[in-house]
């Protein structure tokens, strides 16, 4: 297994020794969701390995809920920059509140939604299927937001015409997502954990 380096050193590394150590970050209310809906650390080390190619690459998450991934991903590519885009204000300063904790300078925050962001400004991009929640009957994150089986097909349109518009070369990691919701521009390059995550470069 790849074992992951930092440049960081104590007493940052002691909260990436778990996932139950790094949610500690975090209010009990929003650990209790960390089964089903943060990225585990064992998942991140791999999607960083994959997407950050060079130092100064851009990496989005989509859909980043408490910043979780962008975290631990900055943790691992101290040398990289890892952007978050969630569209609940109040996941966001969850966020913000734990990069503050742990000082990180490579990780960025954004207060949105991915229909208005400009994919252009980012290298690499990582998916774990947030627009899933459209169609779960429970364990949402929470009811603040509005859900719809239309809601879920709009958004992944609009993922998929966005990563259509992304030049060759252009890097993607899916966690738990459906194939046919990425462009066929894009080539299956690796797959781990049983085919529930997947590595695609764009090749046409």
């Amino acid at each position: 297994m790849y074992q992951a380096t930092s440049a960081y050193s104590n007493p940052i590394d002691k909260w990436f020794r778990t996932d139950a150590q790094l949610n500690r970050l975090y209010p009990d209310s929003i650990q209790l969701l960390a089964h089903r809906h943060w990225t585990p650390l064992q998942i991140t080390q791999l999607v960083a390995q994959f997407l950050v190619t060079h130092p100064g690459v851009n990496v989005l998450d989509i859909g980043s809920g408490v910043g979780k991934f962008c975290l631990a991903g900055a943790y691992y590519k101290p040398h990289a920059s890892f952007y978050g885009v969630e569209q609940r204000k109040d996941l966001v300063a969850h966020a913000e509140d734990a990069r503050e904790m742990l000082g990180f300078q490579n990780v960025h925050f954004i207060h949105g939604n991915i229909t208005e962001l400009d994919f252009s400004q980012y290298d690499h991009f990582y998916f774990f299927n947030s627009f899933y929640e459209n169609l779960m009957d429970k364990e949402k994150i929470d009811d603040n937001i509005t859900y719809s089986t239309y809601l879920f097909n709009y958004y992944h349109r609009q993922l998929y015409k966005k990563l259509n518009a992304m030049p060759i070369g252009t890097r993607v990691a899916t966690f738990h997502c459906l194939d046919n919701k990425i462009p066929p521009g894009y080539q299956e390059v690796d797959s781990q954990v049983q085919t529930l995550l997947k590595f695609w470069i764009k090749v046409l």
